[in-house]
């Protein structure tokens, strides 16, 4: 396999036409490796417009939406990020590149300790990847300019957007199979926050959080 050809490939068929046009984003994704964040057996897989198996369940976002999520963050260099669902790490070196600081919330051991043997590798010394719960945030280490969650949630607490700084935003997939929506808040004050709803896709739950109760007639 062309691995540029395919990286190329996946770029203009899969991202592009998603709406993701900003520049700095579709150049970041030609040089960060999406390749070297998979596990080995699925690894000639990765250009492919599908969610990838991490094992225990757990699955590496398409590419076409990982690369929405980034650009809808609209990161700046100053901005201090909480990332909820570390994954393979991929996104996490995505932010990280854009960012000055990333902490990013990880439940599984196994791919906490992998996630930071890749980004050690890429020298990206201004993110960390600690082994927690991603359900509750981090309040302690907060407020944060942008937050951003792999998995997705019935809705979004209150005591997660009061993590966020003003102008802050907090980017989550929200709702019940079959349907769900990312979703962009804003803190506008203390307290005050504004909701834009962006695109469909569903994502799987993030870990740790309950399904809300279904009906029992």
């Amino acid at each position: 396999m062309n691995i540029e050809q395919a990286r190329f490939n996946m770029i203009e068929q899969q991202i592009r036409p998603w709406d993701v046009l900003d520049p700095a984003v579709l150049q970041l994704l030609s040089l960060v490796r999406r390749e070297d964040f998979m596990p080995s057996n699925v690894r000639h897989l990765a250009f492919m417009d599908t969610e990838l198996p991490l094992g225990g369940g757990r699955l590496m976002l398409q590419p076409k939406v990982e690369a929405r999520l980034l650009q809808e963050l609209q990161l700046q260099p100053t901005d201090r990020v909480l990332e909820l669902g570390t994954g393979s790490g991929y996104l996490t070196a995505l932010l990280a590149h854009q960012a000055s600081e990333v902490l990013s919330l990880e439940p599984r051991a196994d791919l906490a300790e992998a996630a930071r043997e890749r980004l050690r590798r890429l020298g990206l010394s201004r993110v960390q990847v600690r082994q927690a719960d991603p359900a509750q945030g981090a309040a302690a280490d907060g407020p944060f300019d942008a937050i951003v969650l792999t998995g997705s949630l019935p809705s979004t607490p209150e005591a997660l957007k009061a993590q966020l700084k003003p102008g802050g935003r907090l980017l989550v997939v929200e709702g019940e199979l079959p349907v769900m929506r990312a979703v962009l808040w804003r803190c506008m004050a203390p307290g005050q926050f504004s909701r834009r709803e962006l695109f469909d896709t569903v994502l799987p739950r993030l870990t740790g959080v309950a399904e809300a109760p279904s009906f029992a007639f």
